[in-house]
């Protein structure tokens, strides 16, 4: 499993037009599973995706057809872990 952390490279107004299409993106992502949540930072300075158990070279070109990094205005840090305590109702996640 990973933790995506998303950081703005371009000014919120060079982002804000973007929205549509990376929502959609996200929505797709999520539909599939392959994206289990997504959310924004507080401040806004990027946002944060919980990404499903899947091979690294997959998740790297899933995260290539992301709109904010095909436009160059966001990055990807990737953080890959092993949940090993979960919340009653997530057991599936476990490594």
């Amino acid at each position: 499993m990973y933790v995506v952390h998303v950081t703005y490279t371009a000014p919120l107004p060079d982002i804000d037009p973007l929205r549509p299409a990376h929502g959609a993106w996200l929505t797709e992502a999520i539909a599939a599973k392959m994206l289990l949540m997504a959310g924004r930072q507080v401040p806004l300075t990027g946002g944060v995706y919980l990404v499903a158990d899947m091979p690294r070279p997959q998740l790297d070109q899933l995260l290539a057809t992301d709109p904010y990094l095909v436009r160059g205005v966001a990055e990807h840090t990737v953080t890959e872990f092993t949940p090993l305590l979960v919340a009653e109702g997530l057991e599936s996640l476990r490594g």
